[in-house]
């Protein structure tokens, strides 16, 4: 009885422990559903939803002529996930998979491929995300998905893609430092940099919610569509800036110097239509490093335009008044003023200005302003050289014009401004103050941003700005416009003439002292800023070039006027901004017959052929003959430089091709007729193997 009695209260007790036990789960779970739910239930969505990022695609960088600067594409990275592929599945078809990789990538052969597919597929618990290639391009990655084992997918065959974006420039370095490259997490320069917010548009997002099988799939409603990056079109124009690149890398080369720069703005606009700036490397090669057209330097002679301005506004002189250089030295203070050529004695303003003496603008300046020195700074204020060019490019640093306030100011500093010393301003300044005289005064702000695009629709398009309306009376321009056509037609540029066309413009060089460099270094800076045609300008050239310590070579007539000369020739020849005959032979306003070019030895076999004669050269040039109103031959000649892609444009398919070919270029053509453009900008170095794409038109 005593043993039924302890047996029932045992189960008793056990009976109502499971109660209360019970009891307390309930209660639990009733304060977890009250309390603690909202935020269990927060954190459980937490662990299965996700925010994904969507990113908006950049905008494209065009010029005018709708050629594609800059733009982005997708590139993915390729991994194998072999814990997933079936074993049979593996090594009845590893062998094609490995033939299919080896014909697509190029990279290795076949066998090596299958060699270490098989390495790694025996490894396969280690290798769950195996890497196979990397920036594979779209066309490539939609073709690998379809190869062998991969075309059954993440899951069974493996096949993992993590997509990225790459910004390419398609016509490599060609006005890179202009252009600039963008990229995630790095320093951005150029348009990039100074258009980012236009050029880059808002991303996106979406909430994700994690299915079965790991899959996230977007939770409905809650995306958030990204807004695209905005096109901006730009002024520059891709032949001219080609032509350029090609000419001031031919002088750097040729006289082994620091840096060229050049820059070519259209007259009527500030448009820029070339910009090129060119540093040699450690390995002697030159490339677009640093933008050294918004860099201020001291100018040297092409500053004498501006000591010429402010005699001629303030009507202390006229170009035809008598100044006496005195043999080309002068002493001011305790300093020595020489010119670079002794003997000049009395001659014209004009004349003076021609062969860029020195003592003469110097005892000018300090004749009419040694009193009044404020009056001339003025009149450098006039012509904005105190201040930014304003310029849509970032990096333009701040010019240096010294007043009669200035700390360092002394009684050498005049005379020395007046001839390009103790002031420095940028060779994009010198530009548009040279461009102002060709405006016939009127002085344009540069710019190189012309429109902004959204989806094809133009939703921004900048108006030429005026800087300033006049630098000088019509009488002051007139004077000016005589003197810089001085300097090309008996002055220090007179060996760059052309019979084609008209020359102004002015010689400068200085010898050059700043950051770690010393005048006694022997480093010189060589410019040439003028314009063409003189009597009827379309373009301002400024060109700069920078020489190492101890150059031999560094007068601005032989180092930098030869580039102006040389973009000039070509830009002039193709049209730029003038009638030219459209067809392959056609009769001009002036009765001039133009055939089209072609390589030396087909105008050998076509003018043998009829039994004509003209001087041209079978091997290394393109020529152009044409007939002029006295029914004579006259041949143009174009060399072909060996390394470099030519520029075919206006030639017959036959012509182009071999060329091209030459050089090893693999060539791909549109259309029928003559070629109208080339994908490869002329002057580029010619890489074997490079694709090159014609566009022919009849």
């Amino acid at each position: 009885m005593n043993i039924k009695k302890d047996i029932r209260f045992r189960v008793y007790v056990a009976f109502t422990g499971m109660c209360l036990f019970g009891l307390a789960i309930l209660i639990k779970v009733v304060m977890l559903q009250v309390k603690e739910g909202p935020k269990l239930r927060a954190l459980a969505e937490n662990i299965h939803t996700r925010s994904t990022v969507l990113p908006a695609d950049r905008g494209n960088i065009y010029t005018e002529g709708h050629d594609l600067l800059c733009s982005t594409i997708p590139l993915f990275d390729v991994f194998v996930d072999f814990s997933v592929i079936d074993s049979t599945l593996f090594y009845q078809n590893v062998d094609t998979l490995s033939r299919q990789l080896s014909t697509l990538l190029k990279d290795r052969s076949s066998s090596a491929y299958e060699r270490e597919l098989k390495a790694a597929y025996r490894d396969k618990e280690h290798h769950k995300y195996w890497s196979l290639c990397k920036n594979v391009q779209y066309n490539e990655y939609q073709e690998m998905r379809a190869f062998n084992i991969f075309n059954r997918g993440k899951n069974r065959g493996g096949f993992i893609v993590e997509p990225k974006t790459n910004r390419i420039n398609p016509y490599g370095m060609l006005a890179y430092r202009t252009i600039g490259l963008w990229r995630e997490n790095a320093q951005t320069v150029g348009l990039e940099a100074t258009y980012d917010s236009v050029l880059r548009g808002y991303s996106g997002s979406r909430v994700e919610q994690k299915m079965t099988g790991n899959v996230w799939m977007p939770i409905e409603g809650s995306v958030i569509e990204p807004k695209n990056g905005k096109d901006i079109i730009t002024t520059l124009d891709l032949d001219i800036q080609g032509i350029a690149e090609f000419a001031v890398k031919d002088l750097c080369e040729k006289y082994d110097l620091q840096y060229g720069t050049c820059v070519v703005m259209e007259v009527a606009t500030g448009k820029i239509r070339a910009l090129v700036n060119l540093g040699c490397q450690d390995d002697g090669k030159y490339f677009e490093d640093f933008n050294y057209a918004m860099i201020p330097t001291e100018p040297g002679s092409v500053f004498k335009l501006v000591t010429l301005t402010a005699l001629l506004n303030d009507k202390y002189v006229t170009i035809d008044n008598i100044v006496d250089a005195e043999g080309g030295r002068i002493r001011f203070g305790n300093l020595t003023m020489k010119d670079s050529h002794f003997g000049l004695g009395k001659l014209t303003i004009k004349d003076a200005f021609a062969h860029s003496s020195n003592t003469a603008h110097a005892k000018l300046a300090n004749q009419y302003y040694y009193k009044e020195p404020e009056k001339f700074v003025a009149q450098v204020k006039k012509l904005h050289l105190h201040e930014k060019t304003g310029i849509d490019l970032a990096g333009e640093r701040r010019p240096v014009v010294k007043t009669p306030e200035s700390k360092s100011w002394s009684q050498t500093t005049l005379p020395w401004m007046a001839t390009g010393y103790e002031v420095q301003i940028t060779p994009l300044h010198t530009c548009m103050l040279y461009n102002a005289v060709a405006n016939n005064g009127k002085m344009m702000r540069p710019y190189l941003v012309s429109e902004v695009k959204e989806y094809g629709k133009t939703i921004f398009k900048r108006k030429p700005e005026v800087l300033e309306q006049a630098i000088g009376d019509s009488a002051t321009v007139a004077q000016l416009r005589a003197c810089v056509e001085e300097v090309a037609l008996t002055g220090t540029a007179k060996s760059i003439q052309s019979p084609f066309y008209s020359i102004a413009g002015k010689t400068g060089t200085a010898q050059v002292a700043d950051k770690e460099i010393k005048y006694s270094d022997g480093v010189y800076q060589g410019s040439f800023v003028g314009y063409f045609p003189a009597n009827e300008p379309r373009y301002t050239i400024a060109v700069v070039m920078r020489t190492k310590k101890r150059a031999h070579t560094y007068y601005g007539g032989t180092i930098a006027a030869p580039v102006f000369r040389m973009i000039a020739d070509r830009v002039f020849a193709a049209g730029k901004g003038w009638d030219m005959p459209s067809d392959s032979l056609d009769r001009s306003k002036a009765k001039v017959l133009i055939a089209q070019k072609a390589t030396g030895s087909s105008y050998h076999t076509l003018l043998g052929a009829v039994g004509k004669y003209a001087p041209v050269r079978e091997d290394g040039y393109i020529e152009q003959v044409s007939v002029d109103s006295s029914k004579q031959l006259v041949v143009q000649e174009q060399p072909v430089y060996k390394g470099y892609v030519p520029d075919v444009s206006g030639m017959g398919l036959k012509d182009a091709v071999y060329l091209l070919e030459k050089e090893g270029l693999l060539i791909h053509i549109k259309g029928k007729g003559k070629v109208r453009a080339q994908s490869v900008a002329p002057g580029t170095i010619a890489q074997r193997g490079q694709e090159i794409v014609l566009e022919l038109r009849s």
